[in-house]
C-alpha cells in the first residue's frame, strides 16, 4: 500500500495560538510540516462571524472542528490567502489548500486576482475549495443575499474559467456584468489553480461542480457507497474518470473529555480503510493531539512515522 499524502490543518488551532501576535507560529508550523514530509497545509476562512456562529451551542472541547453553529463568535479567523502567501514564501514544495473560500462574499474579478497571484507566487501549489458556507449573519454583514449564494458561486466558477483564458473577457448576468476586461497575469497553469469541492452530503450542485471544474473531492464526514457511486456515474457521463480526482479523507479524533487531547493512534486507524475506497490524502489538525505550540514539528514526524507503519 502506498504511503498517503498528509495535510496539516492550520486553522482552528486556538488552544495553541491566539490568532494575533503569534500568527508567525502558523508559518513556522508549515515549514516544520514540509520538513517532516507532509504534502500540504490547509487554512479555512470566515470574514466575520455573527451570533448564529454559536446558535447550536459552543463545542464542548475547543480542540474540535468548527462546524455550523458550534463556535464562539469571538473565534479568530485571520485572512487565509494572506497566511498562505506567507507560507508560500518560506516553503518549496508544500501544497497550499485554501479551504472553504466563501466565494459569493467577494466579486469574482477580485477573488480571481487574489487566487491567481497566489498560484503564481507558489508556482502552481495552490488548491482552492470554493464554497457558499452557512452563516446568514456573515452574508447579511457583507450585504450579499444568502438565498442566492449557490448561483453566485456558480458564476464565480464560470467567470474564473473565462479569466484563465485569453483576454479580453466579457460577462453578462443578473449578478455580475463587465465588458472587455483584460486580466493579466494569469494563474500558473493554463486552466487556473486546482479546484477542490466538498461538504456535507452529495447534493446535486456539488456533483455538478465537481464534474465540470473539480480536481479534488473533500467530503465532510464519512461518504456512503451510494454517494461514491453517484459521483462515479456523473463523472463517467461527462467523459471523466473518478480516478482523476484527488480524494481527500480525514482522521477521526475522539476526545475522552472536554479538556483533553485525542489519541493519535486511534485517529489514524481509519486511514487504510479509506485508502481502499480510493482516498489518497488525509487531513490532521495538530491541536486535537497536542497542546504544545513548540511540538508541532515532532508531532508531524510522529504522524508520518505512524502512517508509514499503518500502510507498509
Amino acid at each position: 500500500m502506498t504511503t498517503p499524502r498528509m495535510q496539516l490543518v492550520l486553522s482552528e488551532n486556538w488552544t495553541m495560538t491566539g490568532g494575533r501576535a503569534d500568527l508567525p507560529a502558523v508559518i513556522r508550523w508549515a515549514r516544520e510540516a514540509e520538513d517532516a514530509g507532509f504534502d500540504s497545509v490547509m487554512i479555512s476562512e470566515h470574514i466575520v462571524l455573527g451570533p448564529d456562529a454559536g446558535a447550536g451551542g459552543v463545542m464542548g472541547n475547543p480542540r474540535d472542528y468548527a462546524l455550523p453553529g458550534n463556535q464562539d463568535p469571538h473565534t479568530p479567523w485571520p485572512n487565509s490567502l494572506m497566511l498562505l502567501s506567507a507560507i508560500a514564501a518560506v516553503t518549496e514544495r508544500l501544497r497550499l489548500a485554501a479551504s472553504a473560500v466563501i466565494a459569493p462574499l467577494r466579486h469574482p474579478l477580485l477573488l480571481a486576482r487574489e487566487l491567481g497571484t497566489l498560484d503564481l507566487l507558489s508556482e502552481g501549489r495552490l488548491i482552492v475549495l470554493p464554497n457558499v458556507s452557512w452563516s446568514r449573519d456573515e452574508y447579511a454583514a457583507l450585504g450579499v443575499p444568502f438565498s442566492r449564494r449557490g448561483k453566485l458561486l456558480d458564476e464565480h466558477l464560470e467567470i474564473w474559467a473565462k479569466l484563465w483564458g485569453p483576454s479580453p473577457v466579457s460577462h453578462t448576468s443578473e449578478y455580475y456584468t463587465f465588458q472587455d476586461v483584460y486580466f493579466e497575469p494569469k494563474a500558473h497553469r493554463p486552466d487556473g489553480p486546482r479546484l477542490c469541492f466538498g461538504g456535507a452530503g452529495m447534493h446535486d450542485a456539488m456533483v455538478r461542480r465537481i464534474v465540470r471544474y473539480g480536481h479534488a473531492f473533500n467530503p465532510l464526514g464519512k461518504v456512503t457507497p451510494e454517494d461514491m457511486q453517484t459521483l462515479k456515474t456523473a463523472m463517467a457521463a461527462a467523459g471523466r474518470d473518478i480516478s482523476d480526482l484527488e480524494m481527500i479523507g480525514s482522521t477521526r479524533a475522539v476526545f475522552p473529555d472536554d479538556n483533553s487531547c485525542a489519541d493519535l493512534a486511534q485517529a489514524l486507524e481509519p486511514i487504510p480503510e479509506q485508502m481502499d475506497q480510493g482516498f489518497t490524502t488525509f487531513c490532521v489538525k495538530p491541536s486535537q493531539f497536542t497542546d504544545d505550540p513548540n511540538g508541532v514539528g515532532a508531532f508531524c514526524r510522529e504522524v508520518m512515522r505512524r502512517v508509514e507503519s499503518l500502510t507498509a
